[in-house]
């Protein structure tokens, strides 16, 4: 019976340590590019991807009509990864103006 125990808290140990190494690391939280963002969210990914504000964002990306999104249940979610190349495409564009 001691030996399962302490095969448990060698585990539990090796499995706390694994993610005490990746709690700091740049996509700890991002799980995959699937992710469903809100509409009322999509300045601050703007931001986030671009390195810049919110707000800078949101003036940088007046009308965002034009990007794919999802509609459920009456409200629009944007997929992250569709947000993140329309993104940079708006960059691109304003770049060559």
């Amino acid at each position: 019976m001691d030996v399962f125990i302490a095969i448990g808290i060698a585990l539990a140990g090796y499995f706390i340590g694994e993610g005490l190494k990746h709690m700091n690391h740049p996509k700890a939280n991002e799980q995959s590019d699937i992710l469903l963002i809100k509409e009322r969210d999509i300045y601050f990914y703007i931001g986030h991807f671009l390195g810049i504000t919110a707000v800078e964002a949101k003036q940088l990306a007046e009308d965002t009509k034009d990007i794919p999104y999802i509609e459920i249940n009456g409200k629009r979610y944007v997929q992250k990864h569709m947000l993140k190349e329309w993104a940079f495409t708006l960059v691109e564009k304003h770049q060559s103006e």
